[in-house]
């Protein structure tokens, strides 16, 4: 009989228990639900704000005299960046195509049939041909010179203005940077002058300082991709000039024979 209550007792402390775990979790999860439906009531206003509208709260509260030097850059940057993929695209030139053509021109015109074809064709590698095949007349040795000459001169015009591009992606940063520094140090004025480490106080300034190294490095990033991508582009048309030109001297030597 004993025995009886006993089992009888710890069974009914077990069903109370787990009856006060169910409550409890009910409990919990209903008071969790009420916190995140507040949690999200609160953030409604916050994804309310656009991000053209937020890019642009961000931009004043870092301040306009560091940030819109931070801007200038990023607008510099893009306008040189821009000029630069297009005129390399520009150049960019079919260098089969060209060279089977000069072929063709030199077997059946010979060289004043293969110049008019560098003259009718865009782009460094035909100004090129149209150099060495110019030279041809004074031989083959003073046509190998013009085309190294004229490759360089080609060369410095693909590779014209693109170190101010590395010249913005050094100093969006640093700006940034600068801009931190001076944050901080307002930071700590007020600090001294309150004479209380209030973090109102200093949260201005650190604020100031975070969003201008922020913007810096944002701008950094976008112009460190174009420059990438522009340094890729030239090796790219200097290594079809290089080829090209072996490829002309060949013709020519083939020719003179």
């Amino acid at each position: 009989m004993k025995r009886l209550f006993s089992i009888l007792a710890i069974t009914g402390m077990m069903a109370f228990g787990t009856a006060n775990a169910t409550t409890s979790a009910t409990v919990n999860a209903a008071a969790t639900t009420v916190v995140t439906t507040q949690d999200a009531d609160d953030a409604a206003p916050a994804e309310e704000l656009g991000f053209h509208q937020g890019l642009k709260k961000r931009f004043i509260e870092g301040g306009p005299g560091f940030m819109g030097i931070v801007l200038l850059c990023l607008i510099l940057g893009l306008a040189i960046a821009i000029e630069r993929i297009i005129f390399l695209n520009l150049s960019t030139t079919n260098t089969k195509k060209l060279t089977q053509n000069v072929e063709d021109a030199l077997a059946s015109g010979g060289v004043e049939a293969a110049k008019e074809v560098c003259r009718n064709t865009k782009g460094p590698i035909a100004s090129i041909f149209y150099q060495g095949l110019d030279r041809t007349d004074e031989g083959i040795e003073a046509a190998e010179k013009a085309v190294v000459a004229y490759g360089g001169v080609q060369m410095g015009q693909l590779e014209k203005n693109v170190s101010w591009i590395s010249l913005f992606i050094a100093l969006a940063p640093m700006l940034g940077f600068m801009g931190t520094v001076i944050g901080m140090i307002q930071a700590f004025d007020k600090i001294e002058a309150a004479g209380d480490m209030n973090p109102s106080l200093v949260a201005g300034g650190i604020k100031v300082a975070l969003l201008t190294t922020v913007f810096g490095l944002i701008v950094a990033i976008i112009l460190q991709i174009f420059y990438n991508y522009i340094i890729a582009k030239i090796d790219s048309i200097v290594n079809d000039m290089e080829d090209s030109s072996i490829t002309l001297m060949d013709m020519l030597i083939k020719h003179k024979k």
